[in-house]
């Protein structure tokens, strides 16, 4: 299929979820604060902006990620907002938080959560991963939930991310890898495509991808449960990875 169709079907989906609050990254859809709760958030998180926890995830990057007071950090499809609020109370005052979404709508709905509770450290900026709206070396940690499986040109967001990382800045991402092949069914599939599955890479070809952009890289953890729990069965795994632009 072709790339441009693609990115726009998984935009009109994601932009049906944020109008119907429906999930997407799992193929039979459940409970957002359930999903959440299976991937890592505990209560406090998920109840943090509950408008903004749509259960799309497949990990919980800012548990992972070494988010200071200060830093500057960038959440890569950050939808309506879960994550880059999270982030944003580690960065305190002093730090900011960009979230980067090409869906109108979740852009919009995450600017009014922002200031519904009055996260003044956070900008929301409309934008392709693929062609970050970002400066060169400006940041100090990206965060990545189950996001870069959905882009059609996965090389060119590590590219992205490795440009717009201060030296010595990481890169936390959970995503969908594939342990076996898909149909070709499959790959066409639209719900698959939107969620998250059918745009998904083998997890070898996943990882050499993130050092072909210049990163040391680290295996946090792998959660090949999940596919139990949200995809049906289906031959994947979460992946969770650190990786550093020396």
């Amino acid at each position: 299929m072709e790339k441009d169709k693609v990115k726009q079907i998984v935009k009109e989906n994601y932009s049906k979820i944020v109008s119907n609050k429906n999930c997407c990254c799992s193929c039979s859809c459940s409970d957002a604060e359930e999903i959440s709760k299976s991937i890592g958030y505990n209560d406090e998180e998920i109840n943090n902006v509950p408008e903004a926890n749509l259960g799309l995830g497949c990990g919980n990057p800012t548990a992972l990620g070494e988010i200071k007071q200060g830093d500057v950090v960038l959440d890569l499809g950050s939808g309506a907002g879960f994550d880059v609020f999270l982030a944003a109370k580690k960065v305190g005052e002093n730090g900011k938080v960009i979230g980067v979404d090409f869906s109108e709508e979740m852009i919009k709905k995450a600017q009014e959560n922002a200031e519904k509770y009055d996260y003044n450290n956070t900008d929301f900026r409309l934008g392709d991963i693929e062609k970050l709206p970002v400066e060169d070396n400006s940041i100090d940690v990206i965060l990545s939930n189950c996001v870069i499986n959905l882009a059609p040109n996965k090389e060119k967001v590590f590219e992205e991310s490795y440009r717009v990382l201060k030296k010595g800045g990481r890169m936390f991402v959970s995503d969908i890898v594939l342990l076996g092949e898909l149909t070709e069914e499959q790959k066409r599939e639209e719900g698959l495509i939107s969620g998250c599955v059918a745009g998904a890479v083998q997890k070898e070809n996943y990882i050499n991808m993130i050092k072909k952009a210049g990163f040391e890289i680290k295996i946090l953890s792998e959660d090949k449960e999940i596919s139990k729990r949200q995809y049906q069965g289906i031959s994947l795994e979460s992946l969770k990875i650190e990786a550093v632009k020396r």
